[in-house]
């Protein structure tokens, strides 16, 4: 807890040095906030424990950059609790951006997003409550080492993303020479009063080549349509997925599948989502998927504070794996984005 507070006060005093303190900074348009996703949980399968706790899921530093010649720098802190139940932190995007004058085109370079994940989180706007179903089964992680560009036609009319990255995540070290190569675009078939990236009736699709570090297959597909306004979000994808732990081992294919919804009451601060998960981790294999209900309401208390109370339920198609699983198959939460 000691190295806890010395490294929050010294991000703290970065935040007021960038901010503040050196000449000229303010000008350059330096600017530091923040998220913090907390919880309380009530495991309603536990019926001989009840288990339940707060939590604090995750809390995000940002520190984000504007500079002459379309430059833009961002660092961004991730806290989280890891496996022994502490509060950690590690970085979770590092790089500096760069977007030529009158270019659609942005360049980036370091630890930054991988083209999936931040994108959807964005369509869906419920990260608080969870991962999204690509990164919940385990197969990318929201960012990366590495270097990709994007770019966006026609006022986000058309949008992409392309990336080069180690494939390890940004929880993981290089391991071997192989890199993964991946790449996103989204197109606007049917416009709304949401003229945003995500905005209108789209398709979109995805495209991940990679190999792991024993040399073996890591590839990844999706294809999705959406349609988002500013009161209305629904979206339906669907994914094929390929892995294989080294050259040698035999390829594993799997499959999700994934609709979900957001309905927010007009002239009002509440929402409804729903989203149900459907996952087959090995095709070729009967008896293991496993499809995931999510559910619940929100209610925007501020500009800065949004509550959410909801419902996630695992079914599992031959019984949970374990006692534990079983037990944590089914969870009430009352959870809270706090920005700052």
């Amino acid at each position: 807890m000691k190295t806890m507070s010395r490294w929050l006060s010294s991000m703290g005093a970065v935040a007021v040095l960038a901010t503040l303190g050196a000449p000229g900074a303010s000008a350059q348009g330096v600017t530091a906030n923040g998220v913090v996703y907390s919880q309380f949980q009530y495991q309603l399968a536990d019926s001989a424990n009840h288990a339940n706790a707060f939590d604090v899921k995750r809390a995000y530093l940002d520190f984000k950059g504007k500079f002459d010649g379309g430059i833009q720098t961002r660092v961004t802190a991730d806290l989280y609790r890891d496996s022994n139940g502490s509060l950690n932190y590690r970085l979770k995007y590092a790089y500096f951006a760069w977007t030529p004058e009158n270019s659609p085109l942005t360049f980036k370079f370091g630890q930054i997003h991988t083209v999936w994940l931040d994108w959807e989180e964005g369509l869906w706007d419920y990260r608080m409550q969870g991962t999204m179903p690509l990164e919940r089964a385990g197969y990318s992680a929201s960012s990366d080492l590495g270097a990709g560009v994007d770019g966006a036609w026609g006022q986000q009319k058309l949008n992409m993303q392309f990336a080069v990255i180690n494939g390890e995540g940004y929880h993981g070290a290089e391991g071997d020479q192989h890199k993964d190569v991946e790449m996103r675009a989204s197109v606007r078939l049917l416009g709304s009063d949401d003229g945003g990236s995500r905005g209108g009736l789209r398709l979109t699709g995805m495209g991940h080549v990679g190999a792991t570090t024993g040399g073996g297959t890591r590839d990844r597909w999706i294809g999705m349509l959406s349609y988002k306004s500013k009161l209305y979000t629904v979206a339906a994808q669907a994914a094929r997925v390929t892995n294989s732990p080294t050259s040698t081992d035999p390829d594993v294919k799997g499959s999700f599948q994934s609709v979900y919804g957001v309905a927010h009451v007009p002239d009002s601060k509440v929402a409804f989502l729903a989203r149900v998960d459907h996952w087959d981790p090995n095709t070729a294999v009967g008896n293991d998927k496993q499809t995931r209900f999510i559910g619940g309401v929100s209610y925007q208390l501020s500009t800065q504070v949004r509550l959410l109370l909801d419902l996630d339920h695992v079914s599992y198609e031959g019984g949970a794996p374990s006692a534990a699983a079983n037990a944590q198959r089914s969870t009430l939460l009352f959870q809270t984005q706090f920005v700052f």
